[in-house]
Order: structure tokens, then C-alpha cells, then sequence
């Protein structure tokens, strides 16, 4: 395990080589950007080095999640900042949104006051109340 001087070394250095890059942008058709869905990145919380990060389409499917020891490294592990995880856009964000998306990270802190996140998670919790309820059939 890595000192406290270590890790806080580890994250400004990671936090100056990500410093100014803007959020991704995948736009295959050259639409219009306000045209485009959004990807939202967030902190979902967890306690100092066990950060759940969660990555959560417009439409409220849920296209994946991370553990990060600090919110500082979520949009870079996310694939939020334009050039990173570009695993994560081909196998995940692409197929989801062939016609193009757009990302954008939600710090903790915005998290409940951020209106497209919490259409987003509203719309999921629907998704997970409709499978729940086909899963356990017809009522008598």
C-alpha cells in the first residue's frame, strides 16, 4: 500500500495530466452538439479510497462503474474526459449511442441538484421496477 505522500503525489500528478481536457464528445453524423444524449459520469459515494463512480446513459441504462480511491479520478477512469478509456466508447458507449452522445461528469456534491442525472436515475429506477415486477409474475 502506497504512503499518504505517495497517493497524494499519484493524484496531483494525474490530476495535472488531465487538467483541461474537456468532457468526450462522440459525434459520427455531425449533428448538432445539443442534439446529442448525454452520458453522465458520477460519484455514487463510498468512504476515503473506496469511491463508487457509475456511468448512467440519458435513457437510464446503467453502462458500467468503477472503484476509485478519490472523486479526483473518476472522469479519467469513467472515459468522461475526451481521450480516455477508449475501450469504454467502443464497447459500451458506441453500441448504446451509435448516432453519437456526449459525456459529462456530476461531482457528489451536484449529484441531487443536477436535473438531467436525476431524470436519468429516475428513469432507471422505473427500468428496475418493471424487470422486478415481471420477475415476480402476476399478482392474484
Amino acid at each position: 500500500m502506497a504512503t499518504l505522500a505517495a497517493a497524494a503525489l499519484y493524484e496531483a500528478m494525474h490530476n495535472l495530466a488531465h487538467e483541461g481536457l474537456p468532457f468526450a464528445v462522440h459525434n459520427p453524423l455531425n449533428k448538432p452538439i445539443s442534439e446529442l444524449p448525454f452520458i453522465y459520469g458520477f460519484n455514487n459515494g463510498g468512504s476515503a479510497g473506496w469511491f463508487y463512480a457509475v456511468l448512467l446513459a440519458e435513457d437510464g441504462e446503467c453502462l458500467g462503474s468503477h472503484i476509485c480511491p478519490s472523486e479526483a479520478y473518476m472522469p479519467a477512469d469513467l472515459g468522461v474526459l475526451a481521450g480516455t478509456r477508449p475501450d469504454r466508447h467502443c464497447s459500451s458507449f458506441q453500441p448504446h449511442y451509435p448516432e453519437g452522445y456526449q459525456m459529462e461528469f456530476v461531482p457528489y456534491d451536484a449529484v441531487l441538484s443536477h436535473a438531467g442525472l436525476q431524470k436519468a436515475i429516475e428513469i432507471n429506477k422505473a427500468m428496475v421496477e418493471a424487470i422486478d415486477a415481471a420477475k415476480a409474475g402476476p399478482s392474484h
